[in-house]
């Protein structure tokens, strides 16, 4: 689940007038009654990196919402280039110490001293990695483990790395958090992580992930076709495998692209860009601030995904409240988060991006009616209804303990 992590963001703040603000209070109760109180979250990355995705997204929102219930919550990462070691966000504590590898063994080692201070629940989020809280960690866990990384190892790792991290994911953590209740982002990445990690079914948990509410319908669409595109630019997200379709795409219709965020990827993509001739057609502006990626969405006729691996796909639902519809890969995560048909289409590979692209720009009333379902569709999405219900299944899980009362550190 990785995109708007790229862009700098800026909540809403919470009032009483809030439509999400009864969830936010809601949160308060659901947590005094199973006695939680503090809140430990261990990370990989924080929102301030600026590799910061839209798992980083995620974390924070939530973060924020738990904070504004009136809990006590540090969120434990690595560095992040330029920000402090600690910090407070959102009313909510982030300390960020030791590297990307390092992070996983030295935030477990000050857990353990309490370096961290006490807490009442920990949320381990997996991203690729986990820091394997079963073999260690007492009391409460909730573990996010957004989607499966089989994937994207050999796409960012060398071949013998790719197969220890490969290994690590699929055979020996999973048999470690067969009873840690788990919440993921869609009932197409829960099927994944039951059949390819074979986690218990009755153990993860679907809680969909917000969208901001600064993202809206409004202004004008561009005068000529335009794709967006917003991400990290990492191989996962296979965005040249979407320049070289929007460039088949150009022998019918005179599309434009946008490719929205930046990464490790940008020098291979711009080369691409050249190789192609593409310079008049494809540009990739790098980070962009959060009011132009809204007017980008605005002006969009269609958002394109051609992710290999997501968890949801957090830039499409963004699109998607401001009216935009999508093409995107057919894989788990974009099965949830495009209605097939009512809110965009979902694709299988170059080709097919192809052709859904074309029949989106051709056809006017079709992209006004999936727009019109996608604007609809993410209006039914909200972080305070993510925070409360991710702190239900963590209630539930302390409810499951209680003999002998949470248990504190």
């Amino acid at each position: 689940m990785d995109g708007s992590g790229d862009h700098a963001h800026r909540w809403a703040p919470i009032g009483s007038d809030d439509p999400g603000a009864e969830l936010v209070a809601k949160i308060g109760d659901v947590a005094a009654e199973a006695g939680i109180r503090r809140i430990h979250v261990l990370a990989w990355r924080d929102l301030a990196d600026v590799e910061a995705g839209g798992s980083e997204v995620h974390a924070a929102a939530v973060c924020r919402l738990w904070a504004a219930a009136g809990l006590d919550v540090t969120l434990r990462t690595s560095y992040a280039q330029g920000s402090p070691p600690e910090a407070v966000r959102d009313g909510y504590r982030v300390i960020r110490r030791a590297g990307r590898y390092l992070v996983f063994p030295r935030a477990v080692a000050a857990e353990l001293a309490g370096r961290h201070g006490t807490r009442d629940a920990l949320v381990e989020i997996w991203n690729g990695v986990p820091f394997l809280s079963p073999l260690w960690a007492r009391g409460p866990r909730l573990v996010f483990l957004h989607h499966v990384h089989e994937e994207m190892w050999p796409l960012v790792l060398p071949p013998h790395l790719a197969r220890l991290g490969r290994t690590l994911e699929s055979r020996i953590a999973p048999p470690l958090y067969r009873r840690t209740p788990v919440v993921t982002l869609s009932s197409s990445s829960k099927a994944h992580l039951v059949e390819r990690l074979g986690l218990r079914s009755d153990r993860v948990h679907v809680v969909p992930p917000g969208v901001d509410p600064v993202f809206t319908p409004g202004g004008r669409r561009a005068g000529e076709p335009l794709v967006v595109a917003v991400g990290r630019l990492m191989p996962a997200k296979a965005f040249d495998v979407l320049i070289e379709a929007v460039a088949a795409v150009r022998r019918q219709v005179p599309a434009r692209l946008v490719i929205a965020g930046d990464g490790y990827e940008r020098d291979r993509l711009e080369r691409l860009v050249a190789d192609l001739g593409a310079e008049e057609w494809c540009s990739l502006p790098g980070r962009v601030p959060l009011t132009e990626l809204v007017a980008l969405y605005r002006r969009a006729w269609v958002v394109a995904a051609s992710s290999v691996s997501e968890g949801w796909g957090m830039t499409l639902t963004e699109a998607a409240a401001c009216g935009t519809p999508a093409v995107a890969t057919r894989i788990a995560g974009h099965l949830d988060a495009v209605v097939d048909g009512v809110t965009g289409l979902l694709v299988d590979g170059r080709d097919g991006l192809v052709d859904g692209l074309i029949r989106i720009l051709t056809d006017g009333p079709l992209r006004d009616r999936l727009g019109r379902a996608a604007a609809e569709h993410a209006a039914t999405l909200s972080w305070e209804r993510t925070a409360h219900d991710t702190l239900r299944v963590l209630a539930t899980g302390v409810r499951r303990r209680r003999g002998s009362g949470p248990e504190r550190r």
